[in-house]
């Protein structure tokens, strides 16, 4: 009776165990499919910004500026919300993810590509703010745009999961262009560097 009574408790055991493992194993809906909805969400609010973009460089770069930093938070260890991890990096825990390292990065991919109809720019926001923390990002817009005829690619915000929409419809952040942003730190003595989040 006391065997008995111990053997059903490892049976039990051993059946959850079976069924987590399974679980983790079941087949899930095929992310692609969702990334080609955002791609082509993405790629269709870059066409909105002017007439003249080429509609492949348009899904060229929706693809990059979602896929990539999936990849560099990969690299970069990112499991954290992005103040978590900025900590970390700056605390030597984990290589690079601070903000201005996520825009260096998607800017530097996305400038491979070559583009003819699409504009890049890099924005600061935060630069004046004494009690927030400065955030660097890309802008892409049509040839010849501004920053706020443009679209924010922001991968820091949410960890890699790519964060867009029009420059002047984000509330989170004023984007201002970033060599306006280092010329007012070069007329107060500070240095022209991104401090970022």
């Amino acid at each position: 009776m006391v065997v008995s009574l111990l053997i059903k408790p490892a049976r039990v055991l051993a059946v959850i165990a079976l069924f987590l493992l399974a679980a983790c194993g079941a087949p899930r809906p095929d992310p692609p499919v969702s990334d080609q909805r955002e791609i082509a969400a993405i790629a269709e609010g870059i066409l909105a910004l002017g007439p003249g973009i080429d509609p492949e460089e348009a899904e060229a770069a929706a693809r990059i500026a979602l896929l990539y930093p999936r990849q560099l938070a990969r690299e970069w260890n990112v499991t954290d919300s992005a103040l978590v991890h900025n900590t970390k990096v700056n605390l030597g825990l984990r290589p690079r993810g601070l903000c201005f390292q996520w825009a260096d990065d998607l800017e530097t991919r996305l400038r491979q590509e070559g583009f003819e109809t699409i504009e890049m720019h890099r924005a600061i926001a935060n630069h004046d703010v004494s009690y927030r923390i400065e955030h660097s990002t890309v802008i892409v817009s049509a040839p010849g745009g501004t920053i706020s005829e443009g679209m924010v690619l922001d991968p820091w915000r949410y960890g890699g999961l790519l964060f867009w929409d029009e420059t002047l419809d984000d509330e989170r952040y004023r984007w201002v262009e970033r060599s306006e942003v280092f010329a007012w730190k070069r007329a107060r003595g500070l240095p022209e560097v991104e401090t970022g989040s």
